[in-house]
């Protein structure tokens, strides 16, 4: 016979003792323990209970969105990738590889948190020594009277900081110090981190503090831990440098407040990091005279528009087996783009070494640097420079033929602002299809491989001849002024 036992809960705490008792075993209070209900569902082959909700349902246009306005840390390119600002009692998880400056950057937001917030800010170091923290402190000016420090790796002694400071941002570094002494494992273990973050996350959310957890990376560059740490928190933002760069990338991964593809940037220095709201110069070299083997394109980091320029060097016929180098540039993309680039323009460098790179350090990825990889490369190695005021845009298939890419208008509007005034994009990218070309500027489809060779060298003679043009000129001038210097001393010719 079907057992129908009645069951019990504690309309406190949830807990479901055994039988009905005077005192819930689990929250000690008195009088909380009810006969539950069945639902009428049966899940597992058992039924499920109905209790009483900790607070009602309310119609959507009823919800206040107060609360969740974003307030702006200070720190201009860290808001950017929040979209706008930190939410009270959102929870960020920052990761990154080490060195790359995460606690430099996180003590500079607390700085101006503190600085520009009627509440103070915490930074609580589980890896360093409270000297350690005051040193960098004095070294980026991060010294303000709302700037609390603490040292801790319990996670109980956090939670009596925060009730002693009150804070309304709190800044742990790192998530995998902190341990919690009702939990097995060891401190950065996968039991601890993930029981580390729920309570951190619940605290937040009841306090409404702005939580910024610290997170190391694998050797493969993910976040480190339970995957389910990336689903506990609102915000992962991926800080990213190269150690022989100044420059310093944060990559929205998630957010739930904001655009996930965002991206801020930063100029490392010794007083700490600066953001760069106009961070395009920092990828171009300007030359004095046109050099075979740079071509310039326009990548996408999220929604913003970086103009890039791409060097490539072809070598002499190797002993052995030639090489592939790169640096910023997808590797496999890169091998694409010189098989294509043989077979479909003509460009024989299955025998030579070729090597690629980006100016400034920055990691060029997406498939509109195609098209610029290869006129580089195809620059070099027929030794004709390509025109200095022209960028191209464009992904290159296997067939040879040009493809579409996204965010053309914004690309050329990025260009034109920095003084070029020439294009080669896909088929469909120019002024009949988009109708967004800039004032001033020419932009030349071309549908292949071929065709953007043939309209690249144009562009290349056509500037090389006008900057002929201009030496001629300004050589006669000069010819002429230093004849009119010299007219009243001789009386004339």
């Amino acid at each position: 016979m079907t057992n129908k036992r009645a069951a019990y809960e504690c309309d406190v705490c949830g807990h479901r003792p055994p039988k009905w008792v005077g005192r819930c075993p689990e929250c000690g209070e008195w009088g909380s323990v009810i006969e539950a209900k069945p639902s009428g569902a049966v899940v597992g082959g058992k039924p499920v209970t109905v209790r009483a909700p900790s607070e009602p349902a309310r119609p959507i246009a009823s919800v206040s969105a107060e609360p969740a306005q974003a307030r702006a840390t200070g720190v201009g390119e860290f808001d950017r990738v929040l979209g706008g600002g930190i939410v009270p009692g959102a929870v960020v998880l920052l990761a990154g590889e080490p060195g790359v400056g995460k606690s430099t950057l996180l003590l500079e937001v607390a700085q101006q948190w503190a600085v520009g917030q009627p509440t103070p800010a915490l930074v609580v170091s589980g890896e360093e020594s409270a000297s350690q923290v005051r040193l960098r402190a004095e070294r980026i000016g991060s010294l303000h009277e709302n700037l609390y420090l603490a040292c801790e790796t319990d996670l109980e002694a956090v939670l009596g900081h925060l009730d002693s400071v009150k804070p309304g941002l709190l800044v742990l570094d790192s998530v995998q110090t902190i341990s919690m002494g009702s939990t097995d494992g060891i401190a950065g273990g996968v039991t601890q981190v993930r029981a580390v973050t729920a309570a951190l996350v619940a605290v937040a959310k009841e306090r409404g503090i702005a939580t910024v957890l610290v997170g190391h990376v694998t050797k493969d560059g993910q976040v480190a831990g339970p995957r389910t740490l990336e689903h506990l928190v609102d915000v992962v933002l991926q800080f990213e440098g190269d150690k022989h760069s100044s420059l310093r990338l944060i990559r929205g991964l998630k957010n739930r407040f904001g655009a996930a593809d965002e991206v801020g940037c930063f100029e490392m220095h010794e007083r700490g990091l600066s953001s760069l709201p106009d961070p395009s110069g920092l990828f171009l070299n300007r030359h004095a005279e046109t050099v075979p083997g740079t071509c310039v394109t326009v990548s996408m980091e999220g929604r913003r528009a970086l103009v890039t320029e791409v060097q490539a060097l072809v070598g002499a016929f190797p002993t052995q087996a030639p090489r592939r180098t790169v640096s910023g540039l997808d590797a496999a993309r890169f091998n694409l783009v010189l098989a294509v680039l043989q077979r479909r323009g003509k460009v024989r460098v299955h025998d030579r070494d070729v090597f690629a790179a980006t100016v400034g350090g920055i990691r060029v990825v997406e498939p509109a640097a195609d098209l610029a990889v290869a006129l580089a490369v195809a620059s070099v190695y027929h030794e004709v420079s390509l025109a200095p005021d022209m960028v191209v845009i464009g992904e290159v298939g296997l067939t040879g033929e040009i493809r579409r890419v996204g965010a053309v208008p914004k690309r050329l509007a990025e260009a034109a602002r920095l003084g070029f005034r020439s294009a080669l994009v896909p088929p469909g990218c120019g002024p009949a299809a988009s109708g967004q070309v800039p004032a001033g500027m020419r932009v030349h489809e071309v549908a292949d491989m071929m065709s953007a060779l043939r309209a690249s060298a144009q562009a290349g003679v056509a500037a090389a001849d006008g900057a002929t043009d201009r030496a001629n000129t300004d050589r006669a001038a000069a010819e002429e002024a230093a004849r009119e210097a010299v007219r009243p001393a001789t009386g004339g010719w």
